[in-house]
């Protein structure tokens, strides 16, 4: 069973970066692609960005693109999610998972979720 754990999250004003790191351990790690989460008080978990684990296939939340960049390590099965220009609209617990078929966009598509991690975005 693989074991998705993120860290990096935290406490950053508006406009500032944090970069969010999901590293897998566990069986041999091969999957389709990852993607990251994220789930605000109150609300729904949604897609923010994903990438495939070969290629250089990204997809990207509409209010996240030019702001977040999601990209891979996979000698040391990580991926990671650099967030600019953060807005206190970002703020939430964000989750990576393994995208095990169909759409990116929908929760339903991965598995092994991580526990998450919370950044607060202060205005």
């Amino acid at each position: 069973q693989v074991q998705l754990v993120e860290s990096g999250g935290g406490l950053v004003q508006a406009g500032g970066s944090l970069r969010l790191s999901c590293a897998a351990s566990g069986r041999t790690f091969s999957p389709i692609g990852m993607g990251w989460f994220r789930q605000a008080p109150g609300k729904e978990r949604e897609f923010v960005a994903g990438i495939a684990w070969t290629g250089s296939v990204t997809l990207y939340r509409d209010p996240v693109k030019g702001r977040f960049t999601i990209s891979r390590d996979n000698a040391k099965n990580t991926i990671y999610l650099q967030m600019n220009n953060l807005k206190p609209e970002d703020t939430a617990v964000y989750y990576c998972a393994e995208k095990k078929f169909g759409s990116w966009y929908v929760e339903g598509s991965f598995a092994n979720w991580g526990q998450g991690t919370q950044v607060t975005v202060s205005s």
